[in-house]
Parts: structure tokens; C-alpha cells; sequence
């Protein structure tokens, strides 16, 4: 019964709040609600959280529900995502609504889809039925590709209709992988309703048809990655992040890969266990998380989008996840604190090209050049998180990729290290060349002015705050919870 009032508020809170959002009667009160609501979401999730991570797993609904430390990890991330994501909304359209961008009925759109899409994806992780998780994910698929377009124009409508047709086929993949594994698991005599229970399903695992599970796997992991955005699959990614609003962006980004990438680590010990642990799942992983580094650093090299640019980052660190995942042990672990470490500093670099954009009226790099000197908030932001994003010491993202660098070297896997560090140079070359330009070159545009509010100090200076104190000192409980959860994905220790 306590799991049951402590789950289930967490699905009914936004959607009464995309159900406000319909009712009010004017765009700033619902960037308002908005704001409120998202954060006042997000720390109801924290608190969720922290609760999974003194108390153990949650279920409700006959177990349909289920939060353990893995899912409670990633509540974690979402809850930091959407409540800095909900915040910066209101600054980014109070800019709109300034010029005659934002009108009410766009309000009341972006608001219902706004908290529609973090209920999708917040029920990919609170499903413990894989066929439930798929829905979830589906259902992101739908909700936020409005999102993408909310501003229509022949680029954004393009941009959503591929976002649909490639995460579309790539989740009918999914769904036949899915219904794979419901084949694998005949043998198990499970009633009908147990069949694609994961708990039940992990307990068993060195019971399922290797031969059903390695085909179901294949199908799963090309699914699930494209809407990751893991290379090749990756095509409406870049065009999806440049054209969405700047807060969609940042929790597409920030979160809703992760929530793809969470399915495939749900699906990793069960094949492993279905196979006999011997890393066949895993070396599939590897091989896309090389090729996503790979692919990212090429495309960086030429980007002059700074909309763009974040995107092919957002490959490029999907594929670091992924390898951690690969090599397993120690990378597992790097893999999860990394992806908490990418989703904070994604959302800062979106927030400050995304306000250094409106001032600019581009988001092209060269045209922004001097951003440091005529916004030095924002200016600050984006050329510090792009620092952090290609790896500058001591912040948590380099701390992070030391430690996957650290498994390569204790497997011996001197290819995917070679890879990793060929990759990882040619982004820190090209990435901090344009960054560079951006925040001290000599001007060509003369930007808009723009008062920055105490809220948007908060988010600067918190965002990077906190990469700074990830990268310095990892809190004992958290690193309990990824400890934990990286145990859920390596198989029962």
C-alpha cells in the first residue's frame, strides 16, 4: 500500500498539470504554471529517488510498477532535466511572447505536451513490463515530435516528419524484439501475465532460448538505439535538436535518450544470462558505441550550428554510454555516472545557445563571435560547457570518461581505446576551435540586449557547479545507488 502512494503521484502530477495548462487564459500564466509545476514535478521525483535509494525497490499494481535502483537513478537524472528545462522555459518564451512569437493557443500546446512527454517518459521507467516500456517509449515518440515543430516552418515540419518516420521504424523493431523475447520465455510456463515481467524474467534469465533472445537483441538494440541516437540510426537526431525550441531540445537531449539507451540496459542481463555471460550482448553495444564516436567526431569537425554541433555531441557521448555498458564491470559504473554527467551539461550548453541564439537572431557560431563580451552569462555558459563536454579536467565528464578509458586498459580491449582517443581528439580539436571563436572572436553581428533574471544566474552557476563538485567529489550515497544499479545491469553479483 506505501508503494502504491508513493508511485502513483508520480504519473497523476503531470497530468493534472497538462490539464491546467489547458484552462489558463493567458501565455505568461502558463509559463508560469509551467515553471512551477515542472519543478515543483521534479522534486517530488528527487524525493521518490532518495527513497528507492534508503529503502529498496518499489512496486505497485501487482508489480507492473517497479522502481529499483536503476529506474530510481534515472528518475534522478530526468527530475534534474525537466525541473531546469521547465525553469528556462519561461525565460526563453517571456523572450517570444516579447516580440509576438508565443501567442496563448501555443501556451496551451507546449504546455499539455510539455508534462504529456514526461509522463511518457517517466512510464518507460516506472514500467516493469517490457511490453508497458514500449508504449512508454512510443508514446515519446508521439508527444514530443509536436514539440519539435511547435514553431511551424517548412524546416521544423521536415524535421518532425523525419523525427517520426526513422523513431517510428526504429520502434517497430523494437516491438518485434519484444515480442522475441516473449517467444524466448515459452519454456519458462509463465502465465500470460508474468510473460514480460522483467523481474521475473531477470530471475530466469540462463533459462531463455539463446537462439529467439540473440535475435531479439539484435532487433532491440537497433530499435532502442535509434531513438538513443546511436550511429548509423542517428539521421533525425541533428535535425530534430536544431529545430525543436531550445527547452525541447535540452530534455530531448538531456533525458529522453537516456530513457532509450535505459531500455537497452534493461534487455543486457537478460541476454547475457540467456547466453551464458559470455559478452555477446555486450560486444554489440561496443561496436555502436564505437561507431556513434566515430561518426560524432567527423560531423563536429565541419558543424557551424551551435544547435548542431550539441546534437552530433549528444552522439558522440550516447556512443562513451554505450562503450562503459560494453566493456561491463568498472564501465558499467562510468557508463551510468556519465550519462548523469552529459544530461547536466547538455542542458546548460542548450540553455546558453539556445538565449545566445534569440540575442543573435542565428545559431550560427560565426555570427555569435564576441558572445562573451556582450552576454557574459550565457557566453559563459555555452563556452564552459562545451569545455566540459569535450572532456577539460577536473569536471565530471572528464572524470567519468577516465574511468571507461580505465576498463579498456583493465580488459585489454586496445582497439576500442585507440578508437575512443582518436575520436575524443578529433572533438576536442574541432569543438573547442569553434567555441572558441564564438566567445572571443571579433564581432559581426551586434546582438539584441537582454536583462538576465536570478533564475538564469541559478542555472549557470548551478549547472556548473555542480559538474565541478561531480568531477571533485562523489557523494557516498549516490555512488551507493550507481553501484547498485550498475550491479542490476552486469547480472545478480
Amino acid at each position: 500500500m506505501a508503494a502504491d502512494w508513493i508511485l502513483w503521484p508520480i504519473l497523476t502530477f503531470p497530468v493534472l498539470s497538462a490539464g491546467l495548462c489547458l484552462t489558463l487564459h493567458s501565455p505568461q500564466r502558463i509559463l508560469g504554471a509551467v515553471a512551477f509545476l515542472g519543478f515543483l514535478w521534479a522534486l517530488l521525483l528527487g524525493a521518490v529517488a532518495v527513497t528507492v535509494m534508503y529503502l529498496g525497490t518499489l512496486s505497485a499494481a501487482r508489480h507492473w510498477l517497479t522502481l529499483d535502483m536503476l529506474s530510481s537513478y534515472h528518475l534522478l537524472i530526468f527530475g534534474m532535466v525537466f525541473g531546469a528545462s521547465s525553469l528556462y522555459a519561461r525565460h526563453y518564451f517571456s523572450f517570444e511572447i516579447a516580440h509576438d512569437e508565443f501567442n496563448l493557443e501555443d501556451g496551451r500546446k507546449f504546455g499539455a505536451l510539455w508534462f504529456g512527454s514526461g509522463t511518457a517518459m517517466v512510464s518507460v521507467l516506472l514500467c516493469n513490463n517490457l511490453g508497458l516500456m514500449w508504449v512508454g517509449i512510443e508514446a515519446t515518440t508521439l508527444l514530443t515530435a509536436f514539440l519539435v515543430c511547435a514553431h511551424v516552418t517548412p524546416l521544423s515540419l521536415e524535421a518532425m516528419w523525419k523525427y517520426l518516420v526513422v523513431c517510428s521504424v526504429g520502434v517497430a523493431f523494437a516491438f518485434i524484439g519484444t515480442l522475441l523475447v516473449a517467444a524466448s520465455a515459452l519454456e519458462l510456463g509463465l502465465a500470460a501475465e508474468d510473460t514480460l515481467l522483467w523481474t521475473v524474467l531477470d530471475g530466469s534469465a540462463e533459462r531463455l532460448s539463446p537462439g529467439p533472445m540473440k535475435l531479439a537483441f539484435v532487433f532491440l538494440l537497433v530499435g532502442y538505439g535509434t531513438k538513443a541516437g546511436l550511429a548509423p540510426m542517428h539521421s533525425w537526431l541533428p535535425d530534430a535538436h536544431s529545430q525543436a525550441p531550445t527547452p525541447v531540445s535540452a530534455i530531448l537531449s538531456g533525458f529522453m535518450l537516456n530513457a532509450a539507451l535505459y531500455c537497452i540496459m534493461r534487455y543486457l542481463p537478460l541476454v547475457e544470462g540467456a547466453t551464458g555471460h559470455l559478452g555477446w550482448g555486450r560486444a554489440l553495444v561496443t561496436l555502436l558505441g564505437m561507431i556513434s564516436m566515430v561518426l560524432a567526431a567527423a560531423f563536429i569537425l565541419f558543424q557551424h550550428d551551435g544547435k548542431r554541433l550539441l546534437a552530433y555531441s549528444s552522439v558522440e557521448h550516447m556512443g562513451i554510454i554505450a562503450l562503459g555498458l560494453g566493456l561491463g564491470g568498472i564501465g558499467t559504473f562510468a557508463g551510468l555516472w556519465h550519462a548523469m554527467n552529459h544530461s547536466i551539461c547538455k542542458i546548460l550548453a542548450f540553455f546558453s545557445i539556445g538565449s545566445l541564439g534569440q540575442l543573435y537572431g542565428t545559431h550560427d557560431l560565426g555570427k555569435m563571435a564576441g558572445a562573451m563580451r556582450r552576454s557574459p552569462l550565457w557566453g559563459l555558459g555555452f563556452f564552459v560547457s562545451v569545455l566540459i563536454l569535450i572532456g577539460s579536467a577536473p569536471f565530471a565528464i572528464f572524470m567519468s570518461e577516465l574511468q571507461i578509458l580505465r576498463a579498456a586498459i583493465h580488459q585489454e580491449a586496445w582497439v576500442v581505446l585507440a578508437i575512443f582517443l582518436a575520436a575524443a581528439a578529433l572533438v576536442f580539436i574541432g569543438a573547442l576551435k569553434l567555441a572558441i571563436a564564438a566567445a572571443w572572436g571579433e564581432e559581426v553581428v551586434v546582438p539584441r540586449t537582454q536583462s538576465s533574471s536570478i533564475i538564469d544566474v541559478l542555472l549557470v552557476i548551478g549547472a556548473l557547479g555542480l559538474l565541478l563538485l561531480l568531477g571533485l567529489w562523489l557523494p557516498t550515497p549516490l555512488h551507493g545507488m550507481m553501484e547498485s544499479a550498475a550491479q542490476i545491469i552486469g547480472g545478480r553479483p
